[in-house]
């Protein structure tokens, strides 16, 4: 039953079945979107502190990290004047330990003659600059205790050396440095050239070999101190000689004479570190 306009009207519940249905407002619009084609486009490729990409930034550990296609955050300064900065070595001592490790392995296999060949495109200095200082710290540290040792045991009186430490600084921080420099200009000259700083870093892994020589040369027997050198100074001989060839060969016919010097003369080095270094004088 229903009240309209002051009075009662019946309603036919029988035809009544269910809920009542909603009568639609005569002014209500109904508004219909057609559907429409979105252009998705992918995601961009640079990824930023904004951007909120799966990758970090660049710039979140990028201290000591080699320049990209050029570039730097820094001011670079121009000309030869560049060469005085610091940030014009920083990319060679950008190695990881795991590549220094390697080098280190691969200096100890020298008949491979790949060093090179790895290294071509990321020669660093970080391993020669330690080797050197490791070296010149060993040669110090294992020839004050064997003549130490010695003189005790001769019950006669030490008195340290502190030339020994000043001589081998001189051998090797010299040696590392003038004959790379040295080799450079010859293959400049026989129009077979190599990288400057390919070249500083192989000669210092080359040297990396004396390091367990003179750790072994606390054993007081002569024949086998020579022996120890003798070895150490082929395989650094053979490392650097190998490893060269593969520069040397646009040399011509003169490339023999250039692999055989440089392996005479790394040769010599260990003459002269059993002379100075491997031997005990009471």
């Amino acid at each position: 039953m229903m009240m309209s306009g002051g009075s009662y009207t019946n309603i036919d519940h029988q035809k009544v079945s269910g809920s009542v249905p909603a009568v639609p407002d005569p002014g209500h619009v109904t508004v219909k979107f057609a559907d429409s084609n979105l252009q998705t486009f992918p995601p961009s490729a640079t990824q930023g502190k904004i951007s909120g990409g799966t990758n970090p930034p660049r710039d979140a550990d990028d201290t000591f990290s080699r320049p990209v296609n050029g570039t730097t955050d820094e001011p670079q300064s121009s000309g030869w004047l560049h060469r005085f900065t610091v940030g014009a070595y920083k990319p060679y001592f950008d190695v990881d330990t795991s590549d220094v490790v390697e080098r280190l392995k691969e200096s100890l296999f020298p008949f491979r003659g790949t060093f090179t060949e790895k290294t071509a495109n990321n020669p660093d200095l970080y391993g020669p600059f330690w080797i050197c200082t490791t070296l010149i710290f060993v040669a110090a540290s294992i020839g004050t205790f064997v003549t130490y040792i010695a003189h005790k045991l001769k019950k006669q009186e030490w008195n340290y050396d502190i030339n020994l430490v000043t001589w081998s600084a001189g051998v090797f921080y010299g040696y590392v440095t003038i004959v790379p420099l040295a080799l450079y200009v010859v293959l400049k000259y026989f129009y077979a050239p190599s990288g400057l700083v390919q070249l500083f870093c192989l000669y210092g892994y080359s040297l990396f070999v004396f390091i367990p020589a003179l750790c072994l040369s606390v054993v007081p027997l002569e024949i086998f101190r020579w022996v120890i050198a003798g070895l150490a100074g082929f395989m650094s001989a053979t490392f650097v000689a190998l490893n060269l060839k593969a520069h040397i060969n646009p040399a011509g016919e003169r490339w023999f004479l250039i692999v055989v010097s440089i392996f005479l003369l790394q040769l010599a080095l260990s003459v002269v570190l059993k002379l100075y270094l491997f031997t005990v004088t009471v």
